[in-house]
């Protein structure tokens, strides 16, 4: 939003080189920013294990990452503060169970393993996470996002000063749209948002198809400029946030790391191919251009409904109970249903519905743990009546 309301201001610099070179440059201060503030947490945070990082204050560290840390107690008080309970409160204590029998058996993940057929279905997994990141970037969104003006001014005819103004409120609108999705994210869930966006995306790049075809309608043009509009509206909803949520809840644990490096690649090549496919695309068949990409989201509806499994109010370990359940090239098919079967362990406002000592899941690791460590052996206890735990030096009393 702000880089569009600089390119605006700086164009009555026009001829002048720091009409862009500004603009450019400006990135630059932000990118130093992060760093700093990056650099003062891990000078300040080292000792106490706090986050005193002035931009996002009080941040804790992953749970699942505290307990593979050995700092078991610290993931259990921030387990607790997330679910707004006591550190003594069966569901804050059963989560940390569930969390603490399974993360130490997926610690190992390489990135080799994010292509394993395994019963994880880290490949099925991986696939999806990276088709959910091209998703995004095929709709068509940065041929807005990087063409706005050049469309305004171009295809629907407006002044070159109308064109840069058009596409600052675009940028500002996209901005205020992308708030919604904060508050329907989990009212709605993944998958209602990511083929509402796509449907309306598909009507949007429709529309501008057939109001861009007749050049110099007046009329036509304003419907046009409107669905730019429109469009943005959608994809801030349904995509734009999506693809850095979606993969990191779909994939397990062992490979969330080099699963979501896998999947990000997606999205900076796919964003490079269609910047760099738009214009040539319009100097081809013009208008055309977005049946293409009206084609393209109307696709993304029945593949996500078919292939995409919700993920909302589920804990990692629930959506490997859900993989696991999916067998063969079937499970590609069948994991939306089982998804959308399989009994939810926590509710809506996060209480526990199901412990996760009546879990297959929890059976499974408890046999295959039997099997290998001998019953009462040093260290292979751990006590969840609400008094005592520990693992790797740290000790925490209950009251």
């Amino acid at each position: 939003m702000l880089s569009y309301w600089i390119d605006l201001g700086f164009s009555f610099l026009d001829p002048s080189d720091v009409s862009w070179r500004f603009p450019i440059a400006f990135q630059i201060l932000l990118a130093v920013f992060i760093v700093c503030c990056e650099l003062h947490r891990q000078l300040t945070s080292s000792n106490n294990h706090t986050n005193n990082f002035p931009v996002i204050p009080g941040l804790p560290e992953s749970p699942r990452w505290l307990i593979l840390k050995g700092r078991e107690a610290r993931a259990l008080e921030v387990m607790a503060a997330l679910s707004d309970l006591p550190e003594d409160d069966p569901a804050v204590l059963d989560e940390f169970k569930a969390v603490k029998d399974t993360v130490f058996e997926m610690a190992q993940g390489s990135f080799s393993d994010s292509f394993r057929t395994n019963r994880n279905r880290n490949l099925h997994r991986t696939i999806l996470a990276y088709v959910n990141q091209m998703f995004q970037q095929i709709s068509g969104i940065n041929i807005i996002t990087y063409y706005a003006a050049t469309i305004f001014h171009n295809n629907i005819g407006m002044s070159a000063f109308m064109s840069r103004l058009l596409a600052a409120l675009n940028g500002t609108e996209y901005f205020i749209a992308s708030w919604v999705a904060i508050f329907t994210i989990e009212k709605f869930g993944r998958r209602k948002l990511m083929l509402f966006g796509a449907a309306g995306q598909a009507l949007s790049m429709a529309v501008l198809a057939g109001t861009t075809s007749v050049p110099g309608n007046a009329p036509l043009g304003i419907i046009a400029a409107v669905f730019l509009f429109v469009f943005n509206s959608f994809f801030a909803v349904g995509w734009l946030g999506m693809t850095w949520l979606y993969p990191a809840e779909i994939t397990p644990l062992d490979i969330r790391a080099p699963a979501n490096a896998i999947s990000t690649t997606a999205n900076w090549i796919f964003n490079f191919m269609v910047v760099m496919v738009t214009p040539v695309a319009f100097n081809a068949i013009q208008w055309k251009t977005y049946l293409v990409f009206a084609a393209i989201n109307a696709f993304m509806v029945p593949c996500v409904y078919f292939f995409f499994p919700e993920t909302a109010y589920r804990s990692l370990e629930e959506m490997d109970e859900i993989f696991h359940q999916a067998k063969g090239l079937r499970g590609a098919l069948t994991v939306v249903k089982i998804a959308r079967e399989q009994p939810h362990r926590y509710g809506k406002n996060g209480e526990l519905l199901i412990a996760w000592e009546d879990t297959e899941d929890a059976r499974d690791v408890e046999r295959r743990r039997s099997s290998i460590v001998p019953h009462g052996a040093a260290g292979a206890t751990e006590k969840f009546d609400g008094s005592t735990f520990e693992n790797g030096g740290e000790k925490r009393e209950h009251m």
